[in-house]
């Protein structure tokens, strides 16, 4: 049975710095935006341009290389997840929500020379190491040929 799947890719450009930050745990965290545009004919037959914003969120390495080489208006390739979490406005008490891609793949693209950058000439691709886990799933195989009755009805599908 397929388990879904949850996969960002983009291709844009930085609109800012990456804001670099460390947690209490000594977990290095970069967050910045990539802008994405679209092209496409309105109901008159013009050309109009659509500008979508997609704030990316990197972690450990990956983030500090991406503090390290990445600036505003550098074209990016960007593979992630997409994740949405909540906090509370301690202003207003309402809930928020937002977005987010947690990326795990990135490759600057163009010349660093293009960029204002430092005259690298190289588009390296750097890839989140996926953490090791314990599987504690029984690999064997079903012998009694598949869910129960009772298993089928739990599931929310």
């Amino acid at each position: 049975m397929a388990r879904g799947l949850n996969k960002a890719m983009l291709i844009g450009h930085l609109g800012n710095d990456p804001e670099m930050r460390v947690t209490a745990s000594g977990q290095s965290v970069v967050n910045f935006t990539v802008a994405t545009n679209e092209s496409f004919r309105d109901n008159n037959g013009n050309m109009q341009e659509r500008t979508e914003w997609h704030r990316i969120v990197a972690w450990g390495k990956l983030a500090e290389i991406c503090n390290q080489y990445l600036k505003k208006g550098r074209q990016v390739y960007v593979e992630g997840r997409l994740q949405t979490r909540s906090w509370d406005d301690n202003k207003t008490g309402e809930k928020k929500y937002t977005t987010e891609i947690i990326c795990s793949d990135m490759q600057m693209l163009g010349s660093g020379r293009d960029q204002g950058g430092q005259g690298y000439d190289s588009n390296p691709s750097f890839q989140q190491p996926i953490a090791q886990k314990n599987s504690f799933r029984d690999d064997t195989p079903d012998q009694s040929g598949g869910l129960s009755e009772t298993e089928k009805d739990d599931l929310p599908f």
